[in-house]
């Protein structure tokens, strides 16, 4: 089983705007290829590692599959530290959106207007990302700055996860 990189698992290219289909029947033939079960009469070394590299595959599809993990892989693999839990500069129009979406967050309590608003700006930022992440990565190869549009996108995600507890039935 080859594969320095998650990508290179797949055999696939280490880009962003990845096919998802693609992806999804790399990992069944990966999968399948080091399933435990296909060693179940092997010594136990060999069943160990059937496990692992059945974890790794699996753990390789999961971050390749949710785009937003995708881009962090792709920044961590250029050796940008995004530095998510200590770094939490960001560029100031970013900082002023992320003002006037916590007040919708506070104004949608009420009004069901606003929170329909609130989510459509969270998707259409979310499609945002995506296009600029396809371009800073896939184009300009440009890790740094596309390091600091992954952790505007994890505040978009964050909100969203609030805003979903905060009105799980709407």
């Amino acid at each position: 089983m080859a594969g320095d990189d998650h990508f290179s698992l797949f055999g696939l290219p280490a880009r962003f705007d990845l096919d998802a289909q693609a992806l999804e029947s790399a990992w069944r033939t990966v999968a399948a290829q080091v399933h435990p079960d296909r060693f179940a009469t092997a010594s136990p070394a060999e069943r160990r590692v059937a496990m692992q590299w059945a974890a790794r595959a699996n753990e390789a599809y999961r971050q390749l599959r949710d785009p937003l993990l995708r881009a962090r892989y792709l920044c961590e693999q250029a050796g940008v530290d995004l530095q998510t839990e200590s770094n939490t500069s960001m560029d100031t129009a970013f900082l002023m959106q992320q003002m006037t979406w916590r007040e919708m967050m506070d104004d949608a309590r009420n009004d069901a207007g606003v929170l329909a608003e609130l989510r459509t700006e969270l998707e259409d930022a979310r499609q945002q990302m995506r296009a600029a992440l396809t371009r800073l990565l896939d184009e300009q190869r440009d890790y740094a700055a596309a390091g600091l549009k992954v952790r505007e996108w994890m505040f978009v995600e964050k909100l969203a996860q609030e805003l979903a507890q905060a009105h799980p039935d709407s």
